[in-house]
């Protein structure tokens, strides 16, 4: 580059040069010799000036010289100052003189003006070089130097702010352990002196604060010096924890509980009259009667302490006193909350007016202690007491919800959901209309009535109650009224369940109890929305949802009852399971064996009767039972129709069987159908009919028994035997296992194959 910067120079300079020799020879008749040598100096430096323009711009815009390869540049100031070095270098007499004068030359060989040039710009490359290689070297030395440094005093990383996380000097390490260990001792001995001077004597009850303390030879230091030495250390709450602890035990705990009284001494010296210690005693008190506080007496005692340990602990400093309330204010203010204002918060609305002067105590009490320092005017933390006393409301609204779910929770742990002994000999509708009972209810949208434990009436009770205080009640205890009234019964649902978990797996009265309690309740809290709703606070209105509860309630009724269906069911499989199939019944042994099945059902299906049909809903008992019979009836004509074989003797058996276990249910059949005879209805009589379908089949299965051939196929041919849900196979089965084998049986079989 220096050799094309010089190469560039070459023709200006020539120019320069010999442009103002040709002004002379047109100027030497008029101008004289002085005159021309100004000229020409003026124009040589007009031109030296363009050269150091011409310089700079070229190194500027092609910044690829050897100035730019130095990495030791690394802004254009240093490289602008290194370039005008340069050219002050190149420009200097030594070196350009020759230059100039080959120039004034005439005829002087162009050829040789360039050599020189680049003679001139290899030894001006060769000296930057040199230098550069020097300054590296250098470098290069000192670096090596520094990184032996950082080896010896452990650096890691290259001690700037981005590699300094990732290592430390070693020796900070281990002056920064000195310290550590240094401060600690300071820590332990500030404690030491602490302890000297507060000291708790539990043998009379009493705290000594000295203010001149002697520990391990050191005498007469003072207490306000070490709490200042605290404070600059930056221990102070280290200093004071402890001793805080303690107060808050020995001195708060029993003045909040009414059970002690603060009486202070003190003990002046006799040369300077100043306080050598003072002595806080805790003289007992008289128990209150019934553990009621006193607040106004407590109020005064906090204050009386806080203010001796203000002025013989803290010497009346603010920030020391607002350390020390950290400590001791958040355990003291919880004692005072839970042993005095939560216990007088009024239980009814016409005491709350009475609380006000509580409040008013409270509040006095709070600003007491800011005037201490001991609490801060400004931290909304520190006015727990004043913040409870303003929310009076709340926390009686709370005490409420309490009582009515501790109500609530009682009544149904004491609940035993058992029947009055009435009900227990009541099997007909004409007697349970007879007699009234307070446990009987009607639901609001089915108008039919059941019968419902205590526990779930005087639930119900207990929530409407509270939701008319809803609707009388401010706001905010509305809303807590309403959330007590919605767990209430949430309880039930949590409770009964588990209280019953036996019954629910037996067949007993609890159980149908149960289960009409969940129907009963779900359409109360139906009706809740519509009954008390609209009455609602705004606020309250917003919120209020119970519809949500209501399909619970539904279906585990529904569950409930399903539970008790399946186990009498299974009990009935069981005893028809015992029948063998009815096999054999000619004989003895099988025809006792089947008659003790058959008593078995009965018993089964009356025991249900009896204690189903005094609870539930009239259309929720008829459909259960409904649901029982079909299937025990379904199965015993199944049993009886599976028989490949029987004698004549054993088909009148099964008959009078059949007959038996019809007149053990005649008293839970007739009323049945005397309920669809009363309605006079044809379609009621069907619904009725295809209920219980089955039992129209049993009892014709009875009569085919003792029908003859004929008889059968003429009741098949006119469709009497499907309308009692007889199918084609069966009735084939049948008749080749009653009747031998004969032309009339197979005209008689192939008439019915003719006509299915």
């Amino acid at each position: 580059m220096v050799l094309q910067a010089l190469s560039c120079m070459v023709p200006i300079l020539l120019c320069m040069k010999f442009y103002p020799q040709l002004e002379p020879k047109t100027t030497t008749r008029e101008r004289d010799t002085h005159s021309f040598i100004q000229n020409s100096s003026s124009h040589t430096r007009q031109a030296k000036a363009r050269v150091y323009l011409f310089f700079i711009l070229h190194n500027i815009l092609y910044g690829n010289s050897y100035l730019l390869k130095e990495k030791r540049v690394t802004n254009s100031r240093s490289l602008f100052e290194k370039m005008i070095l340069l050219i002050d270098s190149v420009s200097c007499k030594k070196i350009l003189s020759p230059l100039f004068h080959a120039v004034d030359q005439p005829g002087h060989n162009y050829c040789e003006l360039r050599h020189y040039l680049d003679s001139l710009a290899m030894d001006v490359l060769i000296n930057s070089i040199n230098e550069i290689v020097e300054k590296r070297r250098e470098a290069r030395e000192k670096r090596e130097i520094l990184e032996e440094l950082k080896e010896a005093l452990g650096v890691k990383g290259g001690g700037d702010a981005q590699t300094a996380a990732e290592g430390e000097p070693a020796v900070y390490a281990i002056l920064r352990k000195q310290w550590a260990d240094c401060f600690e001792e300071i820590q332990e001995l500030l404690l030491r002196f602490m302890e000297n001077g507060v000291r708790f004597d539990q043998d009379t009850n009493a705290v000594h604060v000295k203010h001149q303390i002697s520990v391990d030879g050191i005498n007469g230091l003072e207490l306000s010096t070490i709490m200042n030495a605290m404070d600059v250390a930056g221990v102070l709450d280290y200093g004071l924890a402890k001793i805080a602890d303690l107060i808050t035990k020995y001195v708060f705990t029993p003045v909040v509980s009414c059970k002690a009284n603060p009486v202070v001494e003190e003990e002046n010296s006799q040369e300077s009259g100043d306080v050598r210690e003072a002595v806080l005693k805790m003289v007992p008190s008289v128990e209150p009667e019934g553990n009621k506080v006193d607040g106004e007496l407590m109020y005064s005692n906090i204050v009386r302490i806080i203010d001796f340990f203000s002025k013989f602990l803290c010497f009346n400093n603010g920030s020391w006193m607002c350390c020390f309330g950290r400590l001791t204010w958040p355990r003291m203010s919880d004692m005072i909350i839970s042993n005095f204002l939560a216990k007088v918060v009024p239980d009814d609305a016409s005491k709350l007016a009475e609380f006000q002067q509580i409040r008013k105590l409270t509040i006095d009490f709070e600003i007491a202690l800011k005037e201490l320092k001991f609490i801060s005017s400004s931290n909304d933390k520190d006015h727990k007491l004043s913040n409870f006393a303003d929310n009076v409301e709340v926390h009686f609204a709370s005490r409420k919800k309490v009582q009515i779910l501790a109500r609530a929770r009682n009544m149904l742990l004491q609940s035993d959901f058992s029947l009055p002994q009435d009900y227990a000999t009541r099997t007909s509708r004409a007697n349970k209309e007879e007699s009234a009972d307070s446990n009987r209810v009607i639901l609001l949208f089915s108008s039919e009535e059941c019968v419902v434990s205590v526990s779930a009436k005087e639930l119900m009770e207990l929530v409407l109650q509270t939701l008319k205080d809803v609707c009388m009640s401010p706001p905010k205890v509305a809303l807590e009224f309403y959330h007590a009234a919605r767990n209430a019964l949430v309880l039930y649902e949590a409770i009964i369940p588990v209280k019953l978990q036996r019954q629910l797996d037996t067949i007993n009265q609890a159980a149908v109890l149960m289960h009409n309690d969940c129907l009963y309740l779900s359409q109360e809290i139906l009706g809740l929305a519509f009954q008390y709703r609209p009455y609602f606070p705004s606020s309250v209105k917003e919120l209020a949802v119970f519809i949500d509860l209501a399909p619970k309630f539904q279906l585990l009724a529904e569950d409930v009852l399903q539970r008790q269906i399946q186990l009498v069911m299974s009990n009935l499989k069981q005893a028809i399971d015992g029948a063998n199939g009815f096999q054999n019944t000619h004989q003895i042994k099988q025809f006792e064996s089947a008659k003790f099945c058959i008593d078995q059902i009965a018993f089964v299906i009356e025991k249900v009767h009896i204690i189903w049909e005094p609870l539930l809903l009239p259309s929720t008992y008829e459909k259960s039972m409904t649901v029982i019979l079909e299937s025990v009836f379904t199965r015993l004509a199944k049993e009886i129709l599976l028989i490949d074989d029987m004698a004549a003797e054993e088909t009148l058996q099964l008959q009078r069987l059949i007959q038996l276990l019809f007149e053990h249910l005649s008293s839970l059949l007739e009323p049945m159908l005397a309920g669809d005879e009363r309605e006079k209805s044809q379609e009621a009589q069907k619904d009725m009919d295809n209920l219980i379908l089955s039992i129209r089949k049993l009892r014709k299965l009875a009569e085919l028994l003792d029908m003859p051939l004929k008889s059968i196929t003429d009741a098949w041919e006119s469709c009497e035997l499907a309308d009692c849900n007889f199918k084609a196979s069966e009735v084939e089965d049948f008749i080749r296992a009653i009747f031998t084998d004969s032309p009339l049986r197979k005209e008689c079989l192939r008439n019915e194959l003719s006509t299915k």
